[in-house]
């Protein structure tokens, strides 16, 4: 049997040319061959995993690339951004981001109790990421409600636990450690697939109403610590050189007793001495303190003219009346 082609031939009457069927029908197959092989291929980009299904069941896992998987809807594919940074915010909304970033407030959420019984309004953001991709699809039904309640009840019991003192000033540190720990141990147990990167307090103010007997209490106490410093700066200063001044006094005395120890018993060891050397020879140690004394005593007395008073014949060239002025 030998094979012909078969082809339209337009009719003579003008009405439409008749298609032939096979050819048809052989495009209709080349179309859905090719939206096959097009739902068979996806990519996964470098931030993401591919999670691929198959009839809504959980297959296998698929890395940043090209990848392959039977078509749809036997085989779909949900992408988690695993490696990006995701943000919850508390308190506020942000409603424009930018160089000048608009907020809109959400005070219901961020009003707290603290454990001395006053209100104060928290405002913070928890930064996370994906750990666990099947976690974060599979394991809540609704996630980021879940997520989001787990934050307030965290940051409330963590609040409720400190003086508003702490919360508005030296704690706030501490409490977002303290949050970021324990919400990442209330994510692993509500197997969520979620990894607390950082939990950042924005601001932490009083209510509205109570503001201003907020400020005047913190300037009593600013005012009250400055005159504590005042005061301690004072002490510093006056003490411890009250303190030097009686320390130098205390060694002087010291020193002058030692001193006048020293001297008197090397006087009376020299007073000793003499006494034992006038008993060898008493008329030359009587010549030699005569002498001694003499030196010691004429240097003090000024100048002196000695002469014989029996004597006449003075020299007139010497003034000594002059002299013995002097």
């Amino acid at each position: 049997m030998t094979s012909r082609n078969i082809r339209s031939v337009p009719p003579s009457d003008g009405s439409p040319p008749e298609f032939n069927l096979p050819s048809v029908a052989g495009i209709a197959a080349a179309v859905v061959v090719v939206l096959i092989v097009l739902s068979s291929i996806f990519q996964v980009q470098p931030e993401e995993v591919g999670i691929v299904l198959t009839f809504g069941k959980y297959t296998r896992q698929v890395d940043p690339g090209l990848a392959f998987k039977l078509p749809t809807p036997i085989q779909t594919v949900t992408k988690v951004p695993v490696e990006r940074q995701l943000k919850e915010e508390f308190g506020f909304r942000t409603q424009s981001a930018g160089v000048r970033s608009t907020f809109a407030p959400a005070e219901d959420e961020a009003q707290m109790l603290t454990g001395d019984l006053n209100v104060v309004v928290v405002e913070w953001t928890t930064q996370y990421r994906v750990g666990d991709p099947v976690q974060y699809l599979f394991r809540q039904r609704s996630l980021r409600e879940t997520f989001r309640d787990a934050n307030q009840a965290v940051m409330r019991a963590v609040v409720g636990d400190r003086s508003v003192t702490e919360v508005l000033t030296i704690g706030r540190q501490e409490i977002a450690s303290e949050v970021e720990q324990r919400l990442q141990l209330l994510c692993d147990q509500y197997e969520m697939g979620i990894k607390i990167e950082q939990v950042v307090l924005q601001d932490v103010n009083p209510p509205d109403e109570v503001k201003p007997s907020f400020n005047e209490v913190n300037q009593a106490q600013q005012e009250r610590e400055r005159m504590i410093n005042e005061a301690r700066t004072a002490f510093n200063r006056v003490i411890p050189r009250a303190k030097g001044e009686a320390l130098q006094a205390i060694q002087e005395a010291e020193g002058y007793a030692t001193d006048r120890i020293n001297r008197a018993k090397g006087e009376a060891e020299r007073f000793n001495d003499l006494l034992a050397a006038f008993k060898r020879a008493p008329e030359v140690t009587r010549r030699r303190l005569y002498l001694e004394t003499m030196r010691s005593v004429l240097p003090e007395t000024g100048r002196r003219i000695i002469i014989d008073g029996d004597m006449k014949g003075v020299l007139p060239l010497m003034s000594l009346d002059k002299e013995v002025a002097k």
